[in-house]
């Protein structure tokens, strides 16, 4: 499954661990905007000072890094707009929680929690999934890195799939940290190169190489 997919089914098992039901609503882009501008105006906030996807942007990220509303509010500095991010990500994290709800970022990073506090839950799902594959791993974010890392840590049993050429989502979090640094991670690791191209031609290969 995907990351979010097997993250639903392990939280709608054991959710009530960490103060949700198991059947939690889950909060897709259009949900977060209208509960952010709810926020924002519940706290006489000016749009224009602090925009919905600058906020939304902004906790997306905190949470890719596991970053808590706590956290983030003591790596801000002394910055005004980002005051008041960090007490609008603080609101909107009680809001999902009284709400039932979780956003797809808070699925990953909930999941880490969830593990991180009850290691039965961990050991379980580590017996449950001995063998760990991950695709396109260069696009992976450091609560996924996490995620995974705590899953293979039992077994070691842990396959890595990608190419650090094509990283594409930076924007969106992705750390390629994470395949560059695999081999230190896991210095008995064995690194397999796949190098014969059978979707190009030589023409284009020799050009991209």
């Amino acid at each position: 499954g995907t990351f979010h997919s097997v993250c639903g089914r392990i939280l709608r098992r054991y959710g009530q661990h960490i103060g949700y039901s198991s059947n939690f609503t889950i909060y897709d882009t259009d949900d977060q905007k209208r509960l952010i501008k709810d926020l924002i105006k519940q706290n006489e906030f000016d749009e224009k000072i602090v925009p919905v996807k600058t906020v939304m942007n902004a906790i997306s990220s905190a949470k890719d890094k596991l970053l808590t509303p706590e956290e983030f509010a003591q790596n801000i500095g002394g910055d005004f707009r980002e005051r008041m991010i960090a007490k609008l990500y603080s609101q909107y994290e009680e809001r999902l929680l009284s709400s039932d709800a979780m956003d797809f970022d808070g699925m990953i990073s909930n999941t880490v929690k969830l593990f991180t506090e009850f290691p039965d839950v961990l050991s379980y799902y580590s017996n449950k999934f001995k063998y760990i594959m991950v695709d396109e791993y260069q696009d992976t974010n450091y609560a996924q890195y996490k995620l995974i890392k705590l899953l293979a840590k039992e077994h070691r049993n842990i396959c890595v799939v990608g190419d650090d050429d094509q990283s594409i989502y930076r924007f969106r979090g992705a750390t390629i940290e994470n395949i560059l640094n695999f081999e230190i991670k896991y210095p008995d690791a064995a690194v397999i190169k796949l190098e014969q191209n059978y979707r190009s031609t030589g023409n284009i290969l020799d050009a991209a190489n």
